[in-house]
């Protein structure tokens, strides 16, 4: 007979409203005002995005991902400020550090997030309730920022958990049995993982309104509304059952840059060039991260903001514009088939793996890796965007990066003297 599995205590811990807080620690003159971060509203003509907004703010509506336009008509009031990176990089790599004093097993999920497994360190650092509220009292005091906990016996409901209280909230789940299924069965259907809008209006046809409902329902209708394996998966989910590890090193699955222009362009000789900007930005990053990646995809967005999107796969990893940029140019043709104005441009590689230069591979592309290792070089040592493309130095630097992010950089975890 096998011993019963010792049950775990995960943590998913949250900064709350997190560059929006940042920016509010650094000016205390905006505290208790709306406050948006993202692009220039422009008084209500801007074309980018919110990329978090204060809870002031959001009591009017506004949120993440929000065009910042919208934004600005909920409210004209707000405090708008442009993202400020190298600040909540800067905050961020403190952050993991401090989490990193509890836990070897700190799974990053973004630059203000992530799921903590402590079930072995509760004879250092007590159980996990207590080390939640430690972690809140170190981020008060040495950041003057707030966080949510969520503490659960897995990932799924330690998630759920951290969101039903921000902010400065914490949820604690028992882990003995059933206690996890009984605290989401009251909780609307919604907050499933993977239950948007048109799964979500699938469950209520089937009579689902919570939850608990999900949990509840018969297999096989779940099965031929969702499949086998997508049903199972819903109900799996609504019974709490999640056994995924905390996963300390958890590596980027893609990156991508992406923009959207001020105005609607139709000529296509400036679309061209923003790819280039673009391309040069995310090969310059994958460096930086020393990955390499194999599939290429294009996106572009038109402006009656139809989406289309074109990707490829290449024999090997790339990193350098040399390589990635015919490649590119070839996809974003492949999108533009129609002649409407382009409001969107964004290119991203996945499928990450090694370099591997071939034996006879092009002059053209040794010639491109020496470059791209002489600029890394000075823009290392004189800062980014010291060098540049002749045909690009009229051109201001293209938009935010896109796609699941690389673990943030760290500071060394404290060491108990």
């Amino acid at each position: 007979m096998t011993a019963a599995a010792t049950p775990r205590t995960i943590l998913h811990v949250d900064l709350d409203a997190f560059y929006a807080a940042v920016e509010v620690r650094e000016q205390p003159s905006l505290a208790g005002r709306p406050v948006v971060v993202g692009a220039d509203p422009k008084g209500g003509r801007g074309r980018g995005v919110v990329s978090a907004a204060s809870y002031e703010a959001r009591r009017f509506g506004i949120h993440s991902a929000q065009p910042i336009g919208r934004a600005y008509s909920l409210c004209p009031d707000a405090v708008f400020l442009p993202p400020r990176m190298e600040l909540y990089l800067a905050v961020s790599q403190r952050f993991f550090a401090l989490l990193e004093r509890f836990t070897d097993l700190v799974e990053p999920l973004s630059v203000d997030e992530a799921f903590l497994d402590v079930t072995g360190s509760e004879r250092l650092h007590g159980d996990g309730p207590t080390i939640a509220r430690a972690i809140q009292r170190a981020v008060r005091d040495e950041e003057r920022l707030s966080v949510s906990v969520g503490v659960a016996p897995c990932k799924f409901v330690a998630k759920i958990a951290s969101d039903l209280r921000k902010p400065a909230g914490l949820v604690v789940v028992d882990g003995a049995p059933g206690a996890a299924a009984a605290f989401l069965a009251p909780l609307p259907l919604e907050r499933l993982w993977g239950a948007g809008p048109k799964t979500a209006a699938r469950l209520h046809q089937l009579g689902a309104r919570t939850i608990g409902d999900v949990a509840a329902l018969a297999p096989s209708h779940l099965a031929a509304a969702f499949g086998g394996d997508g049903g199972a998966h819903l109900q799996a989910l609504a019974r709490a059952m999640d056994d995924r590890p905390v996963e300390p090193e958890r590596a980027a699955k893609s990156l991508g840059r992406e923009h959207t222009f001020e105005v609607d362009v139709a000529d296509r000789d400036e679309v061209a060039r923003l790819l280039l900007a673009l391309v040069e930005q995310l090969t310059a990053r994958l460096r930086r991260h020393g990955l390499a990646g194999r599939t290429v995809t294009v996106k572009l967005r038109t402006d009656d903001f139809e989406t289309v999107t074109r990707a490829a796969t290449l024999e090997s990893a790339v990193d350098t514009t040399e390589a990635l940029l015919p490649v590119a140019r070839k996809l974003l043709s492949r999108c533009d088939t129609t002649r409407r104005a382009i409001r969107l441009v964004g290119v991203s590689l996945s499928h990450f793996g090694a370099v591997q230069p071939a034996l006879f591979e092009e002059k053209a592309v040794r010639q491109g890796r020496a470059v791209a290792r002489a600029v890394d070089e000075l823009c290392a040592r004189f800062g980014e965007g010291v060098v540049t493309r002749g045909s690009l130095l009229d051109r201001a630097p293209p938009g935010p990066d896109v796609g699941p992010k690389p673990r943030p950089p760290r500071a060394p975890p404290e060491r108990n003297g």
